[in-house]
C-alpha cells in the first residue's frame, strides 16, 4: 500500500484539524479535494486551497459537481417536492451524497489506499461516507480522525495551535456548510431542544423589506427561467437564491431522526429551494391528476428519506427516478409569487395543461360533463358496498 490519502477537504475546524494529524501523527501523504456543489465563490475556493497548502498538503484539486448536482439528484428532489419532516429541503443530505461520490472517484484517480474525512461520531455523515466508500472503493481504507478520537472542538483548536496553525475559536462557534440546495448553520443552540439561533448566525443578513413580485417558469417539471429570463435551472436557482435569500425566506430549524437512531437539529437557510418546491407543488395541483399525486407523494417519500440516509446507489433509486421523470410530462407553466421579509405567499398558475379548466364547469357554480341525475345514480352505487356493510352489521 502507497501512503496517499485522499482527504474530503472544506478548510474549516475539522479538515485544517485531519491535514495535520494525517500528516505529522500518521505519516501519511496527503491529498486535499473539495467538491464544490454550488456553494462556494471562485474566491473562496482560491482561499480554501491556499489554507490547505499552508496546512502542508501535498496536492490539493477542486472538482465542481454542482451541473451533476443538479441532474443527479436536485432535479428529483424538486420533482417530488421532498421536504423531509415536511420542513427540510435535504440541503446537506443529497449534496453529501453527490460529495462522497466524486472523492470516490478522486481517489481511483490518483490511486491512494486511504481516503478521510472529518466527520464525527454523532451524525449522518460518517454514515453517508463510509457507506458510499465501502460501495465505490471497498479496498480502499477509510480514515477518521475526529471521530476515532472523540475530539471536541476545544480540543482541535488547542492541537493546531500547538502545531503552529491559528484558528479563530469565535469563527469556530458555528459549523457553515454551502451548496447551491442550502446552506446549513450548526452551533451550541441547536444542541438543545428549545434554542434557536441568533441573528448573528446566519450567514446572510436580512436586507432586503419592500416586497416583490416575481414569475417562476417550469418546463417538464424544472425551474427554466426567472420573470421571463431563461436561464436554465442551476442558473435559475442561483439567482433566485440571490434575490429571496436577503428577505430571510427559507430560515428554519429542523428536528429530525439520524442514521444511527437518535435525534438531531439543524438550523438552515434555503430560500430558493423552499419556493421552487412550493411553486412546483401548487404548478403539478393543478396540471396532475388525484392519483398522480397520491403516488408522487409516496414514492417521493420513501426517495427522499433513503437520499437522506445515503443510499443513492440503491438502484430502487433509478426506478423512482423514472416513474418521477415521467410524471413531469405535463407540469410546464407559470407561477406566479410575491416575496416579502420572512414569508412568501403564491399568487397563483399559468400552464396550457391545467386541469382547473372552465371548459369542464366551474367549481361550487355548474358542470357540462354529466347531470344532477347522473350524481344521484353514481353517489349510491359509489357508497353501495360501504351501505351494505352498515345494515349487516347493524351499524
Amino acid at each position: 500500500m502507497n501512503k496517499k490519502v485522499v482527504l474530503a477537504f472544506s478548510g474549516g475546524l475539522d479538515t485544517s484539524f485531519c491535514t495535520i494529524y494525517l500528516a505529522k501523527d500518521m505519516g501519511l501523504e496527503v491529498h486535499s479535494v473539495i467538491v464544490n456543489t454550488g456553494g462556494f465563490s471562485d474566491e473562496e475556493l482560491k482561499q480554501i486551497e491556499v489554507r490547505a497548502y499552508e496546512l502542508g498538503v501535498a496536492s490539493h484539486a477542486t472538482v465542481d459537481e454542482t451541473q451533476n448536482y443538479y441532474n443527479d439528484s436536485i432535479k428529483y428532489l424538486i420533482f417530488g417536492n421532498v421536504l423531509k419532516n415536511a420542513t427540510y429541503p435535504l440541503s446537506v443530505s443529497a449534496e453529501r451524497v453527490c460529495q462522497a461520490t466524486a472523492i470516490a472517484n478522486y481517489v481511483k484517480k490518483i490511486g491512494a489506499s486511504y481516503v478521510a474525512h472529518g466527520s464525527t461520531g454523532a451524525g449522518n455523515d460518517q454514515v453517508r461516507f463510509d457507506m458510499i466508500f465501502n460501495i465505490l472503493i471497498p479496498d480502499v481504507e477509510i480514515i477518521t480522525p475526529i471521530r476515532d478520537l472523540k475530539l471536541s472542538r476545544e480540543s482541535e483548536i488547542d492541537y493546531l495551535h500547538n502545531h503552529g496553525v491559528s484558528y479563530n475559536a469565535e469563527k469556530a462557534k458555528y459549523s457553515i456548510n454551502k451548496g447551491i440546495w442550502g446552506t446549513s448553520v450548526g452551533g451550541k443552540e441547536t444542541l438543545t431542544s428549545h434554542e434557536t439561533l441568533p441573528e448573528e448566525a446566519w450567514p446572510t443578513p436580512v436586507t432586503t423589506t419592500e416586497s416583490k413580485r416575481i414569475t417562476l417558469t417550469f418546463k417538464n417539471g424544472e425551474p427554466v427561467a426567472i420573470d421571463g429570463d431563461h436561464l436554465g435551472p442551476v442558473k435559475v436557482i442561483q439567482q433566485l437564491q440571490a434575490i429571496a435569500q436577503p428577505y430571510g425566506i427559507g430560515r428554519d430549524i429542523h428536528i429530525g431522526d439520524t442514521i444511527i437512531g437518535i435525534k438531531g437539529r439543524v438550523g438552515f437557510e434555503a430560500a430558493a429551494p423552499v419556493i421552487i418546491i412550493k411553486a412546483h407543488h401548487t404548478l403539478e395541483k393543478h396540471t396532475l391528476t388525484k392519483w398522480q399525486l397520491s403516488w408522487k407523494d409516496q414514492l417521493a417519500s420513501f426517495y427522499g428519506n433513503w437520499m437522506h440516509e445515503g443510499q443513492f446507489h440503491d438502484p430502487v433509486m433509478r426506478d423512482i427516478e423514472a416513474f418521477l421523470q415521467q410524471s413531469q410530462e405535463t407540469v410546464s407553466g407559470d407561477v406566479q409569487l410575491e416575496l416579502h421579509p420572512y414569508r412568501f405567499n403564491i399568487i397563483g398558475i399559468t400552464s396550457a395543461h391545467d386541469l382547473m379548466s372552465n371548459k369542464f364547469g366551474s367549481y361550487g357554480e355548474m358542470n357540462n360533463a354529466w347531470t344532477g341525475e347522473d350524481v344521484k345514480g353514481f353517489s349510491k352505487i359509489f357508497g353501495n358496498q360501504v351501505m351494505i356493510w352498515h345494515k349487516v352489521n347493524q351499524k
